[in-house]
């Protein structure tokens, strides 16, 4: 296992390198995007030489020079937040109240706060830029009774200011709702990844990015300016001691709203505004998602920790064990050396310890993966389905392949979880700092919350007291017929003890077992609260379920399992010619058995409401939304994987030691039927 400061020797050799070159990279295109920003703020059709030698003539003043070092601050600091905020596992609240929570979280609500004086930093800019009205807040004005001039408030100035303030709360409002931090990794992967074609292939979508948001941006505040400007306007006049000037038109009415030059000079500011941060984060992304090459081992004894065996066990910095899946799925596929390295033999003892590593993590990583959707389809099927006979075999089936796998050579179980969690995962918490929360399996809603169907409690066994049913039940034939619940037999079997007989589920409590008045009347109290919210329909909005949330949270984190997929298949097939030791032949049984298990894993899983409903295409943001996808490219590479196995085998796959469930759904897969 990786210590501590290897951890910080990768932290800092890669990604804190690649976060600063993005940044690098930022600065050095301020001054371009600068430049365009004055061209179009200057823009002056009928008199384009004048046009031309004043954006020439600003460009080089010292106000914009001073601008630019103010942006150059703004840039650094965004780049820090992507550095600090980033995740390589989306945050996918299940409910609307757990989004609520994310943005109401204090964490958030400081990086609220920092990118408003952020946005009103960048607007000062754009507006000392842009001069004339917009350049400063205070102005010269004539009194109309006594003639005197005195400081007035620049309303256009300030309307500029707020504007930014509006905007960098949208942007930090927008990176939590639709997971701007997080990094997805390119689907179709490539040894030799050039940034510049990303970046050049990226850069209209950003541009139109840009221009939507602000436009969108610009809208919002207008109508929310036109409501409530008044209370900015009146505090900082009466703070600053300037003066209203009356004379003019105010900007919180329809007429002043109603200005074309304004519009426009807002709407190319917020576009620069974005252009800015958006550009930070893409930079960011493109570095940070560039392959890095592990060497699979090594002479020296002191680098053996760096190695690609080594790397892929590593639990606390998820980057690199993202790096080293993608190196792994890189090398399986186009280069021959590396693979000879994983299938050699060391020297003295002659044990396949590099192949060994890699398929015991690898099989780790599916193994897990399956428990965790079978403890899903549990905790679904205890909120009101009867467990079938087919869903019990699907378990034995889950708990013989484990078996089979712990019987193998350096291959452990992975453990099963004793109990289906209840929580959604929080894993939006930088991939640098510290160690993981792992991934929760989602929420589940409870038979017993006030939100669900009466259908379900009587599938459950909750009866109603003026039931002529309520209480012990007398006829035990009556009790024989009822459904036997997949909640009842997982807990007794996580127990250890068997399942209650139903003479011991009918008999009364005992005298010394009734709960007290107090106890009753908490009980009742709490009844009557859970049925009031149950009537309210805002209480009924933010605690309901959303539809995809729990299929999503599943699959956060299935980038990682479909470069395990990928890796795994590609050598086995290239140990067909390539594996001189026949170092895969005593993991071939398992790695096939845990691909069909996690195969019939995923087919029931998508057999779920909500599961295979394709999420809605939103029109344009920074946010990334490949995760919404990622269980259709999950059982897609699946398949792919056993597919690239059984076509190189072909029929020898039948002396491969496995159980006959497993070689008929093999079969499907030989005759292309699947």
């Amino acid at each position: 296992m990786f210590s501590l400061k290897q951890n910080c020797w990768f932290i800092k050799k890669v990604v804190i390198w690649r976060a600063v070159s993005s940044i690098a990279w930022s600065v050095l295109l301020l001054p371009v995007t600068t430049a365009v920003f004055v061209l179009l703020s200057r823009f002056n059709l009928f008199h384009p030489i004048q046009w031309i030698s004043e954006c020439t003539s600003l460009l080089t003043a010292s106000s914009t020079i001073f601008s630019l070092v103010v942006l150059c601050g703004v840039v650094l600091m965004t780049g820090f937040f992507n550095l600090e905020f980033y995740t390589l596992v989306p945050s996918i609240p299940c409910s609307r109240v757990a989004l609520l929570g994310t943005v109401l979280h204090p964490r958030q609500c400081v990086h609220s706060l920092v990118y408003c004086t952020m946005g009103m930093l960048v607007m000062w800019c754009a507006s000392v830029t842009i001069g004339g009205r917009y350049s400063t807040l205070g102005t010269p004005c004539r009194q109309s009774e006594s003639g005197e001039f005195v400081t007035c408030l620049n309303e256009y100035h300030l309307f500029l200011l707020l504007a930014g303030a509006f905007m960098g709360y949208s942007h930090s409002f927008l990176g939590v709702v639709q997971n701007m931090y997080y990094v997805s990794f390119q689907p179709i992967q490539a040894v030799k990844q050039y940034k510049y074609p990303r970046f050049k292939g990226c850069l209209p979508a950003v541009v139109k990015c840009s221009v939507i948001q602000s436009l969108y941006s610009a809208r919002n505040f207008a109508a929310l300016y036109f409501f409530f400007g008044y209370v900015p306007k009146t505090w900082i006049s009466s703070t600053l001691n300037l003066q209203i000037d009356s004379s003019l038109q105010p900007l919180d009415s329809l007429t002043g709203l109603l200005d074309f030059s304004l519009l426009y000079h807002l709407a190319i500011s917020g576009t620069f505004l974005y252009l800015t941060w958006y550009l930070t984060v893409l930079l960011f992304r493109i570095y940070v998602t560039e392959a890095y090459s592990f060497p699979v081992q090594s002479t020296f004894t002191e680098d053996a920790e760096h190695c690609l065996p080594k790397v892929l066990a590593e639990k606390n910095t998820l980057v690199m064990k993202f790096l080293a899946l993608q190196d792994l799925a890189l090398l399986s596929q186009h280069s021959l050396s590396r693979r000879l390295e994983v299938f050699s033999l060391s020297q003295p003892g002659g044990h396949p310890h590099n192949w060994n590593a890699i398929s015991k993590e690898c099989l780790s990583m599916l193994s897990e993966l399956t428990h965790r959707l079978v403890a899903h389809q549990d905790a679904v099927a205890s909120n009101g389905r009867v467990k079938s006979q087919s869903a019990s075999s699907d378990t034995r089936s889950v708990s013989s392949s484990s078996s089979v796998m712990s019987g193998t050579e350096d291959i452990p179980e992975t453990p099963r979880l004793s109990v289906p969690l209840r929580t959604p995962g929080s894993v939006f918490k930088s991939s640098v700092g510290g160690v993981h929360s792992s991934l929760t399996a989602p929420f589940t809603s409870d038979a017993d919350s006030p939100f669900s169907s009466p259908a379900i409690r009587r599938l459950v066994g909750q009866q109603d007291p003026q039931s002529p049913w309520f209480g012990t039940v007398q006829s035990p034939h009556v009790m024989r017929r009822g459904p036997k619940l997949w909640s009842a037999s997982t807990e007794s079997q996580t127990n250890g003890s068997p399942p209650a007989s139903p003479a011991t589920v009918s008999s009364p409590p005992a005298a010394n077992q009734k709960p007290s008045f107090l106890a009753q009347w908490l009980q009742n109290r709490r009844e009557q609260v859970k049925s009031f919210l149950a009537k309210r329909v805002l209480i009924v909005y933010l605690f309901n379920k959303l539809p995809e949330a729990s299929s999503q949270a599943l699959f956060a984190d299935s980038q990682a399992h479909i470069w395990a997929l990928q890796g795994l298949s590609h050598l086995v097939a290239a140990s067909f010619s390539e594996d001189q030791f026949g170092v895969v032949q005593t993991t071939l049984p398992s790695i096939l058995s845990s691909l069909v298990v996690l195969l019939e894993a995923v087919d029931r899983h998508f057999k779920l409401p909500h599961a295979s409903s394709k999420p809605a295409r939103t029109i344009c943001s920074m946010g990334d939304s490949t995760y919404k996808t990622l269980r259709f490219a999950l059982r897609a590479a699946l398949k792919t994987a056993i597919y690239k196995i059984t076509t190189t085998f072909g029929e020898h796959l039948n002396a491969v030691n496995i159980s006959s469930e497993h070689r008929k759904r093999l079969q499907q897969f030989l005759e292309f039927k699947e």
